[in-house]
């Protein structure tokens, strides 16, 4: 952390040598000096970029699970999915440890077929106890149908589910079970879904604490005795019409 000299600063001030403007200006690049700190339960974190996407690659850093008739492609530099029964599209990469998952998202409403503004939702250190090697074995098996991934084991968030009436957060626990504790079903219209607007998700897993965030708002929370600690991304959705892009994955020290 840069440690700033406020006497000196004020000393200079008086002195003619630094005008308050200049002042500010050093006082807010000390600030920008610690953006890739975060705070997790009181502890400050440092948090190193180790992944990011940009789409200009098209889909080759991606694996695209989808139900027929629905579409996922590369448009203007952000990932559009456009689907009609049921759509994963998961990140190839499998990361381990603490980390934290940012990316912004566009829910379109523009007179399309599903342009329904519901279910902005993702998985994330999702593993196949089935292979435990290769989450992809079963990937046309499951073909995008939703109760097809009960079987596995990861951390689910669905914002705006239900025709944009429930919010909730799920951890599956391998064997078909997906438990929902109270304090993870939310039905407040503020945890719902707007049409054409940005929102920023940032996700959270380190040691036992998961963290699901929009707009630097926690929608939910765990502390997980037994967390799952390594394993992939997916963006979910169903009869949705969305973007998504600035997508970035830092390691959490």
């Amino acid at each position: 952390m840069r440690v700033i000299n406020f006497r000196l600063f004020q000393n200079k001030i008086k002195g003619g040598a630094m005008s308050m403007a200049a002042l500010l200006f050093v006082l807010i690049s000390a600030c920008s000096s610690n953006k890739n700190t975060v705070m997790v339960k009181g502890d400050t974190l440092h948090a190193q970029l180790i992944f990011q996407e940009n789409f200009d690659k098209g889909l080759e850093n991606w694996q695209v699970e989808q139900m027929p008739k629905g579409t996922v492609e590369v448009k203007n530099s952000k990932l559009e999915i456009d689907d009609v029964s049921g759509c994963t599209v998961w990140l190839k990469e499998k990361f381990e440890g603490s980390i934290m998952i940012e990316y912004d998202v566009f829910m379109i409403k523009n007179g399309g077929p599903n342009d329904r503004v519901s279910d902005l939702n993702c998985f994330w250190m999702a593993n196949d106890p089935e292979n435990p090697n290769n989450l992809f074995a079963n990937s046309e098996k499951r073909g995008g149908k939703f109760s097809n991934y009960d079987s596995l084991k990861l951390y689910y968030m669905g914002v705006g589910g239900n025709d944009n009436g429930t919010t909730r957060f799920r951890r599956y626990v391998g064997n078909g079970e997906r438990p929902l504790l109270p304090q993870h079903d939310l039905s407040d219209a503020k945890f719902m879904l707007e049409p054409n607007k940005v929102y920023h998700i940032k996700i959270v897993a380190h040691q036992g604490t998961i963290q699901y965030f929009r707009d630097n708002i926690l929608f939910a929370e765990l502390e997980d005795a037994n967390p799952y600690t390594s394993g992939y991304f997916g963006f979910r959705t169903v009869k949705n019409h969305m973007t998504a892009d600035n997508f970035k994955v830092y390691k959490l020290k």
